[in-house]
């Protein structure tokens, strides 16, 4: 049974940094395309980023472009969201999730997999 252990949200200031970390398990051949989404209260769940499994395609929301980066860890069953020059408007739970997919999923119906998610507060 696959599950995704998201880590690395908190508080943070408007300009600040953050870097969220999710690991997978439960897999023994992890070839996975991982991506972020977040949420807000009564809002639907939307797309941050994602990665493909070799990590050698990556597609990012237009509302982080140039901030956010989405990259793997050494182990194929880790994937990053560095999240940098952040806004109030990206508070927002933040959900790891993953699909055996070979592509860049991105959108919620073609994830297979998801974490619990992790709060990231932006105070302005």
């Amino acid at each position: 049974q696959v599950q995704l252990v998201e880590s690395g949200g908190g508080l943070v200031q408007a300009g600040g940094s953050l870097r969220l970390s999710c690991t997978a398990s439960g897999s023994t051949n992890w070839n996975y395309a991982m991506g972020w989404f977040r949420q807000t209260p009564g809002k639907e769940r939307k797309f941050v980023a994602t990665i493909s499994p070799s990590g050698g395609s990556v597609e990012y929301a237009d509302s982080v472009k140039g901030r956010f980066t989405i990259s793997r860890g050494d182990t194929k069953n880790t994937v990053y969201l560095q999240m940098s020059s952040l806004k109030p408007e990206d508070t927002a739970v933040y959900y790891c999730a993953a699909d055996p997919s070979i592509v860049v999923p991105t959108t919620t119906e073609e994830y297979l997999y998801w974490g619990q998610g992790t709060q990231v507060t932006v105070a302005s």
